[in-house]
């Protein structure tokens, strides 16, 4: 691999903004030298630049901010799809369009497709860290991985896990599920940069024996993660109050699985309590706070303040196709947003922190990426603050670096994204214009077979939640 050089403003953290006023370290003509997909030296442009040799070649992004790649700590690939597509709400976009999308993974060709798509699509938004949910198929994360693997990219996924309250085109059979997660982890977990997570879609959809076997699984590698959806959608708790009546609350379903635990990735946490709070946290589990899809889908919003109260790990994502974007600026503008809904007010350091630093130390990535640490993985994303001419009007008026990030939070998009390193290597380039899409034929067959399974469900009287 090349040795390359990045010239740029960099910004990064040394701490948690809420517990340190001195958090961001910021130089302001500097210097990025990596040798192998690793930061080697970072520093002034100056000193470092007199000792560069000829074989280095530098990449000038002056005027740009060169920050560590965002990590995105919850989204499903297969889904950009069904991207900005209409819903009543979390259980009707499951059976309308999630689904129906999701069965069409049955074709490895459309899975080989979507997982390029996909992680092209990230690396154009500056992401270069995700974890990730794949379908009820393997094949759909073997895809996944094997791009991944060839692009060097730190990702963390896994195989849907129900065995019912789905289509039974995507329903496990027995413990087909369980052999599968376990063949999937021993081929790719630790390989490269990628890792395994066990992961129940949810908790409703996976009966008391799937869960067994996981939580089972979980305990026996503690090296593997998890991930799954909690307390997204008031419906969706009550649904799951009724298949699970012995257990507290939704999170104790998880935890007397033995599914809550550090490496534990629980996408939304909206609906918790206060005990619920205490005990997330002294799991040292992560919420993967998805606000762009909790506002998209009316789910509820997520209580940053009492979260931060009780020490849960927090990190930003984006949950597409709920959520209607991969990019991470929108995730940290609807953040903002929800937070002051609740009457409380997130900076935009804060809400950087926690799409880089803060996200990769939640997911025990701390000494690798979410730094320009030297010795951590080259994993830079390259912010220009003049994309369009509003940011450029706006960040010439920026007087301190809080200003500069909350006017490319808030104004900043995929155009403000100039070029994404992925282990020193420039990613953003490799998307494609279009993909092929399904045939005619694909999408018909779909729409009968969400059109039957649909047909099989009922509102229960009072409280909307579907039930088979």
């Amino acid at each position: 691999m090349a040795r390359i050089a990045l010239r740029g403003r960099l910004i990064d953290f040394v701490a948690d903004p809420i517990a340190s006023a001195a958090a961001v370290r910021l130089v302001d003509d500097g210097l990025l030298l990596i040798d192998d997909g690793r930061i080697v030296a970072r520093g002034e442009y100056g000193p470092l630049s007199r000792a560069l040799g000829p074989d280095r070649e530098v990449t000038d992004f002056t005027g740009c901010l060169l920050l560590p790649g965002f990590v995105d700590a919850h989204t499903h690939f297969p889904q950009l799809d069904i991207v900005a597509s209409a819903s009543g709400g979390l259980l009707n976009w499951l059976t309308q369009h999630t689904y129906p999308a999701e069965m069409r993974f049955a074709d490895p060709v459309v899975c080989e497709e979507a997982a390029r798509f996909f992680l092209d699509e990230l690396a154009a938004n500056g992401t270069t860290s995700a974890c990730v949910l794949g379908t009820v198929h393997a094949q759909s994360v073997e895809a996944l991985f094997t791009e991944a693997q060839a692009r060097g990219m730190r990702l963390v996924a896994g195989k849907c896990l129900m065995d019912r309250n789905c289509p039974p085109e995507l329903a496990d059979r027995g413990d087909q599920g369980m052999h599968e997660t376990l063949s999937l982890a021993a081929r790719w977990h630790g390989k490269g940069r990628l890792g395994y997570a066990i992961t129940p879609r949810f908790a409703a959809s996976s009966t008391d024996r799937q869960l067994k076997l996981a939580g089972e699984l979980a305990r026996s590698r503690p090296d593997l993660y998890v991930q799954s959806h909690l307390a997204e959608n008031e419906e969706e708790v009550r649904w799951v109050r009724e298949l699970f009546p012995r257990a507290r609350s939704y999170l104790d379903v998880y935890e007397s699985f033995g599914l809550l635990r550090e490496r534990s990735v629980y996408a939304h946490c909206i609906w918790l309590d206060a005990t619920d709070r205490r005990h997330f946290a002294l799991a040292r589990a992560t919420a993967a706070v998805c606000p762009g899809s909790n506002l998209f889908l009316g789910s509820g919003t997520f209580d940053f303040a009492r979260a931060v109260e009780a020490g849960m790990k927090i990190a930003l994502a984006t949950d597409v196709g709920g959520g209607p974007t991969l990019s991470m600026l929108a995730t940290m503008r609807a953040a903002h947003d929800v937070a002051r809904m609740r009457g409380s007010s997130l900076s935009a350091t804060q809400l950087f922190y926690w799409a880089t630093r803060g996200a990769a130390q939640a997911l025990g990535w701390d000494d690798q990426v979410g730094t320009l640490e030297s010795g951590a993985e080259a994993d830079v994303v390259v912010l220009d603050p003049a994309a369009t001419p509003l940011l450029a009007k706006r960040a010439a008026a920026a007087d301190s670096v809080e200003s500069l990030l909350f006017a490319l939070m808030v104004l900043g998009d995929d155009r403000a994204v100039r070029e994404t390193f992925i282990a020193g290597r420039p990613s953003k380039g490799r998307r494609k214009p279009t993909l092929s899409g399904a045939s005619a034929a694909d999408n018909a067959r779909t729409r009968e077979l969400a059109r039957r399974f649909m047909g099989r469900l009922r509102i229960a009287p009072g409280d909307g939640v579907l039930k088979p």
